[in-house]
């Protein structure tokens, strides 16, 4: 069993246990052109950046230490530094995160707030919407086809846009087949976890200019966040790069000025 199948059983057995609970659905036909706007890139402009929350992973072990208070203070700081939304680890055993992370987030910036979990049922797009998230991750490794397009009409009629996320040409041919807007490449194989920047860019060139196209994992770096620049994405998702860090928003700052 892989680390991703790990955590999608025991993602499958806390379902098991919100659904004696669940949230109530809420369906909301309000615009989210604000998130698609945040995350375009304008012609001539740096890549817009997701700047993630992430105290540990899986493959790296722990990356920043938690504090009481440190997410809020982070968030805060990638905003203040030019960040166009916040990502937020939701699953604590693995990532170190937490839906209340998600929350306290979510009322302490103004940028859009993208809830990553790992979203295998409605309850928890019911959930992520509860919380003040504006975004949701869907992972195509982890869905079937049914799944994957009723989970994204679901974060449609919720009010939330969905960041579906890619790792292979055949994982962006069913990305594509959704209508979500905001389509992420990760250059991380989650299996394996060696990251491919070559085949990320490949697959970013390969989306239709009508998506917004997400660089997701290995920037470490200013020079890496240039790499990108130079290619098709519209933003980048960095985490750990900038969570090693002692200050994650100071370091952003610089990389973007760079990035220009």
């Amino acid at each position: 069993m892989s680390m991703l199948d790990a955590i999608l059983a025991r993602t499958r057995n806390e379902l098991a246990r919100r659904r004696v609970h669940p949230m109530p659905f809420v369906e909301d036909a309000a615009p989210r052109d604000r998130v698609v706007d945040a995350l375009r890139r304008p012609a001539g402009a740096a890549p817009r950046v997701i700047a993630e929350i992430k105290y540990r992973s899986p493959s790296a072990g722990e990356i920043r230490p938690w504090r009481v208070g440190d997410a809020v203070r982070v968030a805060r700081d990638y905003e203040a530094a030019g960040a166009a939304a916040v990502s937020v680890l939701a699953d604590a055993p693995a990532f170190g995160g937490s839906n209340l992370a998600v929350r306290r987030v979510a009322k302490a910036v103004d940028v859009p707030v993208l809830y990553k979990g790992f979203v295998l049922d409605p309850l928890q797009l019911d959930l992520a919407r509860a919380l003040g998230a504006e975004l949701v991750l869907l992972l195509v490794r982890a869905l079937s086809e049914h799944a994957l397009q009723a989970l994204v009409e679901g974060a449609l009629q919720r009010g939330l846009e969905p960041l579906v996320e890619a790792a292979s040409d055949a994982e962006l041919e069913r990305a594509l087949g959704t209508p979500a807007r905001v389509v992420g490449i990760n250059a991380r194989d989650l299996a394996t976890f060696a990251v491919d920047p070559v085949a990320a860019q490949r697959q970013l060139e390969a989306t239709p200019s009508d998506r917004v196209a997400i660089f997701m994992s290995g920037i470490r770096s200013a020079a890496d966040l240039a790499a990108v620049a130079s290619g098709r994405a519209d933003a980048v998702l960095i985490g750990e790069g900038l969570m090693r860090t002692p200050a994650p928003g100071d370091t952003l700052r610089r990389w973007l000025q760079r990035a220009k």
